[in-house]
């Protein structure tokens, strides 16, 4: 299974978000990539905010433990949270419920041995893919 499949099956496919998350993905994976230290640095930022239990879930085979949206309000920072509000066309609250969902989805896809794979990172061209596939759910 792909990386496309496994997010996509991760969000669920009857899952009511989905027009949010399509709208939130080309921006997320776009904040990803922008973000000082790609992945390996949000990732920091996340256990310097006090969730690195948290992030450390996300990229181990166990089971994702969840994130509020306060904790992401909290780790991202309004600047993150607003710019990626204003790229998806969501408000803030529907970015933050969304990202609870996706964000741990995404890191763990990103990470299938523990750790961010340098050379593969998130692959932008799932972007149309996965935008299009979650858009017809």
């Amino acid at each position: 299974m792909g990386l496309l499949d496994s997010i996509v099956s991760a969000m669920g496919t009857a899952n009511p978000q989905a027009g949010a998350q399509a709208s939130l993905l080309p921006a997320l994976i776009e904040q990803v990539q922008n973000y000082p230290g790609g992945l390996p640095g949000l990732i920091e930022k996340f256990q310097q905010g006090g969730l690195g239990q948290v992030v450390a879930s996300w990229m181990g085979s166990g089971q994702n433990e969840p994130v509020s949206p306060d904790q992401l309000q909290s780790v991202l920072g309004d600047g993150v949270v607003n710019n990626l509000a204003q790229k998806s066309g969501l408000d803030v609250g529907s970015v933050l419920s969304t990202l609870s969902v996706m964000l741990p989805s995404l890191v763990d896809q990103a990470t299938p041995n523990g750790a961010v794979d340098a050379e593969k990172g998130i692959d932008s061209s799932l972007l149309g893919s996965l935008s299009g596939m979650l858009g017809k759910l």
